[in-house]
Parts: C-alpha cells; sequence; structure tokens
C-alpha cells in the first residue's frame, strides 16, 4: 500500500470506527461480537477498497455493511442459542451526569426489537433523516416514521413500567 493510499485508508478509519462500532454493539450487545463485527467491516473495506461518490456514500456503505454482518451473525443457530443480553462493561458508554437516567434509557433501547431500535439508533445518535434511514434501510419513509414513533412509545412504557416496580 503507498503512502498517500495509506493515508487514506486511516483518515477513513478514523471517521467511520465510532459509527461501525456502535452500530455493531447496539444489534450484538456483546461486546466481543461488535469487536468481530468492527473488525470484518474493516477488513471488507481493505480487501474490496470500494470507491465512494462523497461522504454520505461511504458512510451509508459502512453502515450497511455492518447491519448486513450482523444480521448474518445474529441468523446463525450458534448463536441464536447463545445469544444473551450482557451489562455494558462500560468501555464505550458517553459521559453523562445522570448516569442512572442514560442506564435506564440504555436497557430500554437495548430492549427494542431490531426493527424498532435500529432506526432509533440511526435518528438519535448517527443524526440520520428519515428518508436516510428509510433508503439505508429498504423500507418507505412512513414506515421508518411509524417505527420511530412506536420506538419511543415502547421505550417510554418500559421506563414507567421500570419505575413503577
Amino acid at each position: 500500500m503507498q503512502g498517500t493510499e495509506k493515508e487514506k485508508v486511516l483518515e477513513c478509519y478514523q471517521r467511520q470506527k465510532d459509527t461501525v462500532y456502535k452500530l455493531a454493539w447496539m444489534y450484538c450487545k456483546k461486546k466481543d461480537r461488535a469487536d468481530d463485527i468492527f473488525q470484518e467491516v474493516f477488513y471488507k473495506y481493505l480487501a474490496y477498497q470500494p470507491k465512494f461518490k462523497d461522504p454520505e456514500h461511504e458512510k451509508a456503505w459502512f453502515i450497511r455493511t455492518t447491519i448486513n454482518l450482523c444480521k448474518n451473525l445474529l441468523r446463525s443457530k450458534w448463536q441464536k442459542d447463545i445469544l444473551q443480553l450482557e451489562e455494558w462493561d462500560g468501555d464505550h458508554a458517553p459521559v453523562q451526569e445522570n448516569r442512572d437516567a442514560f442506564a435506564e434509557l440504555k436497557e430500554a433501547v437495548l430492549n427494542l426489537p431490531d426493527k424498532y431500535r435500529v432506526p432509533i439508533h440511526l435518528y438519535y445518535y448517527e443524526e440520520y433523516s428519515v428518508r436516510e434511514i428509510a433508503a439505508l434501510l429498504h423500507k418507505s419513509e412512513s414506515t421508518i416514521q411509524t417505527q420511530l414513533q412506536r420506538g419511543r412509545e415502547k421505550i417510554r412504557q418500559m421506563i414507567e413500567k421500570g419505575r413503577s416496580e
């Protein structure tokens, strides 16, 4: 790999590493699995050297590749048999003044079904618009809006239920 190519790869890595890791973690819910997906995504990037039209195309490629690899991993019989939600080890937890509220919200988001959790993550954490999420997930904008609305409602219900117990 030439010097300028190596620099371009490192710059791309710096731009995309947080997005890829957070998304892999949101899907897999386990640090070791997220680490594996993270490595596989960047291996694919290095192996295929895709050409991107613009930064949005680059980010979309990384998100789509991460989601596809996560789905493949979670579909496997082995993963279905052993998949369990573990406590977040805090290595990648954002700093929050109110850690209890953050932990409660995080738990609620992680307990959402994928069809709500992924749009919520892309919308609130990656700051994608409804239109962009619809394109990334190959769904209509109205479907994404409905999933966001239902996801928020489910989060609210989970938090209220947790507080009343």
